[in-house]
């Protein structure tokens, strides 16, 4: 029934023999009961994950590592959209985190791959991964203001919730899950400057600053092409815990003026940058353990 009604994406990875399906959205639902809408079919599944970014796809491969069968699902038009890729394009194990934190435990272990991985390639031919999607508009085109009419139901073992900026907000619509287990939700945006007319690069590794409030500063990045990037800023998002921050309706234009913010930050530790060298880049924004003012001792980068 499952593989009859929606299309799937799967995923082969020539160095290891792991496989598992990713869905796009169509008109599903999840319950952890045996009920559904009158003549809505129901299909028994192992593992639900919820969200393709790259946190939702590990999982999903480590439990099919462990013999689990996985169902990825995933609401946007293709995988690593959202938060996998609006960020400085560092690959480290952590940075700035307290000891004996969950993050700090995850950084000394994270630290140990350094030695023996490589980045392989941006690019999905590049490392030669077979994969295929199906289209649709079902989600997209959904205002929040009716309740879906499920095609298919779905009843897991088990959920996994790594649907991003969303995950919140998700995570408060699922029957039976206790409020004072999801943490409150904190949202940074942050944007990103170009550096331009410049033939020979003034940089030749990372530069970060000393840490502000909500983030690492803005800081020098080197993208694989050799394009340098500063940021990002901190501007902090309030009144987003809502379906439009559930259907990823977050605004990810970056405005010509917030250039002038820059500038003076930019300049601390490259005095010679000049009016007018900087251009747009992009946006992203981050998901926050504390808010406005706390401390950032075990924020997300």
């Amino acid at each position: 029934m499952l593989k009859s009604k929606i299309q799937s994406l799967e995923r082969i990875s020539s160095s290891s023999s792991v496989v598992f399906k990713i869905l796009k959205s169509r008109n599903i639902a999840t319950t952890t009961g045996s009920t559904s809408s009158s003549g809505v079919p129901k299909e028994k599944v192992d593992c639900v994950v919820i969200g393709a970014g790259v946190v939702g796809l590990a999982v999903a491969r480590e439990l099919t590592l462990k013999g689990r069968e996985v169902l990825v699902l995933e609401s946007a038009s293709t995988f690593g959209t959202g938060i996998s890729s609006r960020n400085s394009e560092v690959i480290h194990a952590g940075i700035y985190y307290p000891p004996n934190s969950l993050k700090g435990e995850a950084e000394n272990h994270g630290a140990t791959f350094s030695y023996n991985t490589t980045v392989i390639g941006g690019h999905i031919e590049e490392n030669r991964l077979s994969l295929h999607i199906s289209e649709t508009k079902h989600l997209e085109n959904w205002n929040g203001k009716f309740p879906l009419q499920p095609e298919m139901v779905l009843i897991p073992k088990l959920v996994v919730n790594s649907a991003g900026l969303s995950a919140p907000v998700l995570a408060k619509r699922f029957d039976g899950l206790r409020s004072a287990v999801i943490p409150p939700t904190y949202y940074a945006r942050g944007c990103y400057f170009t550096l331009s007319n410049t033939t020979i690069c003034p940089f030749k590794h990372l530069i970060y600053p000393i840490p502000e409030d909500g983030g690492l500063g803005v800081h020098v990045t080197l993208d694989l092409n050799g394009q340098v990037k500063f940021g990002p800023n901190v501007e902090w998002i309030d009144g987003i815990d809502d379906v439009s921050s559930f259907l990823n309706k977050f605004d990810y234009s970056v405005c010509t003026n917030r250039a002038k913010l820059f500038y003076p930050e930019i300049r601390k530790y490259y005095p010679n940058l000049k009016d007018g060298s900087l251009d747009p880049g992009y946006a992203g924004i981050r998901p926050k353990l504390s808010g406005r003012g706390h401390s950032w001792d075990n924020w997300p980068c």
